[in-house]
């Protein structure tokens, strides 16, 4: 099976509009250790005919664009766009479906509470009704997604509790701390055996990522933020990692040192942050990642698994 790295930032994007860090402004500069980035995304194929998304961002027409084997042809209006497998409700990851409205016929696969959350709080489903013949399909934990005519099997998993500002106001307090809002994937080819986890949201490291992550030959692991409180660091936000439903990659319950220890051929953090460290090229975090043998994901980067 074919993967495509669409995009590897977080919210955002890089460099953020409204963000003048030292990692906006260097981008910003032309500077050689950094460049632009867009919104994480994923595209898998079996045959490099036929392509499903991992999210949908407000990108998704450039992330389409950028990418030869993406683009219609053929026919006038057709694409080989077969579907959006979504991890969670978060706006950047989800309102880039309104921008694949015009008469496209998709699956849209997502958790159940994230389909409720489309149709009620954030009525993407309600809006694009008259537009396109979308299937919203459940993506439970624990069930299998056959795709591809069964050639590459998908596995959701259970990544987290937290949903988005919009939705949280509405979630019932007693149901949110088992509510599969945020999902992993793990991918399976059929023919080859080979085998790909994409968690780009985790909110801690449980022994059910840990089993996920078992015989993987390839990783797209969460890699938002370097340090839990990146952002009070930067008189950003007092928010940290936690609150932001992202584990950061280092401290003691960061995944780095856990990461380190998998098989895996390749680990890539992807879904990085516009104030992470990792983004520069040259930075001594960078190299720390390196030497360990592990990733920082870029928009562009294929692989066959």
């Amino acid at each position: 099976m074919l993967l495509k790295v669409l995009g590897s930032a977080a919210g955002g994007g890089f460099p953020q509009w409204n963000c003048d860090c030292p990692n906006c402004r260097r981008v910003r500069s032309n500077d050689r250790s950094f460049y632009n980035r867009m919104h994480n995304s994923l595209a898998l194929s079996d045959n490099g005919n036929r392509w499903y998304l991992f999210n949908s961002t407000p990108d998704v027409r450039s992330q389409i664009e950028s990418h030869a084997e993406l683009r219609p042809g053929l026919r006038i209006r057709n694409t080989p766009l077969l579907g959006v497998l979504l991890t969670d409700a978060e706006l950047d990851h989800t309102i880039g479906l309104l921008q694949l409205r015009e008469s496209a016929e998709l699956e849209v696969y997502a958790a159940p509470p994230v389909l409720n959350a489309l149709q009620e709080q954030f009525p993407i489903r309600k809006i694009l009704e008259p537009y396109a013949k979308f299937r919203w399909l459940a993506a439970r934990p624990g069930e299998s997604l056959p795709l591809f005519g069964g050639r590459v099997i998908v596995y959701p998993f259970y990544l987290g509790s937290k949903p988005p500002r919009y939705a949280s106001f509405h979630e019932n307090k007693g149901t949110m701390l088992s509510s599969p809002w945020v999902i992993g994937y793990r991918i399976v080819d059929q023919s080859t055996g080979g085998t790909a986890v994409y968690a780009p949201g985790i909110e801690q490291w449980t022994e059910e990522l840990e089993q996920q992550l078992q015989h993987a030959d390839c990783i797209f692991m969460d890699g938002t933020f370097w340090h839990s409180d990146e952002l009070s660091r930067l008189n950003i936000s007092e928010l940290d990692a936690a609150d932001m439903g992202h584990t950061p990659i280092t401290g003691p319950n960061g995944s780095l040192e856990r990461l380190a220890k998998v098989s895996a051929d390749r680990k890539i953090y992807i879904h990085i942050n516009n104030t992470n460290p990792i983004l520069d090229e040259d930075s001594q975090e960078n190299f720390h990642l390196r030497q360990l043998g592990i990733e920082v994901g870029y928009d562009g980067l294929e692989l066959e698994v």
